[in-house]
C-alpha cells in the first residue's frame, strides 16, 4: 500500500515538472516565432518587436478581464525594462529572454 502512495506522489511531481517546463517552452516558442516574423517586416525595429512579442506572449488574449491582470502587467513591465535588449536581428535569444521573463515572474509574485 505504501508503495502506491509513494508512486502517486512521484507522479504528481513529474506532472508538475512537465507543466512548468511546458510553460517556459511555450513562451520561448511564442517569442521566437513572433520576433522572427516581426523583425523581417520592413520598418520594424528590434526594440519594437521585442516589446510587441513580450506583450503578445506574456499576456494571453483570453485573460481579459481577470484577477491576474496585475500579475501580467507587473511581469510585462519588468520584462520590458530588463529583457528587451537580449534580442538582436540575427538572434531572438528566446532562451535568455525566457529566463529573464521567469525572473520577472518571481519578482512580481513576491510583490503580492
Amino acid at each position: 500500500m505504501e508503495g502506491r502512495g509513494v508512486g502517486s506522489v512521484l507522479m504528481v511531481y513529474l506532472v508538475l515538472g512537465l507543466l512548468v517546463g511546458q510553460s517556459t517552452a511555450s513562451f520561448q516558442t511564442c517569442y521566437m516565432g513572433c520576433f522572427i516574423l516581426c523583425v523581417i517586416t520592413p520598418n520594424n525595429t528590434v526594440f519594437s518587436c521585442s516589446v510587441k512579442c513580450l506583450k503578445d506572449c506574456i499576456i494571453p488574449s483570453s485573460s481579459f478581464p481577470s484577477g491576474k491582470d496585475t500579475q501580467y502587467f507587473c511581469k510585462l513591465g519588468c520584462a520590458t525594462s530588463l529583457c528587451t535588449d537580449l534580442s538582436s536581428k540575427e538572434n531572438p535569444g528566446e532562451e535568455k529572454v525566457g529566463s529573464c521573463v521567469d525572473s520577472c515572474s518571481e519578482t512580481c509574485a513576491m510583490k503580492k
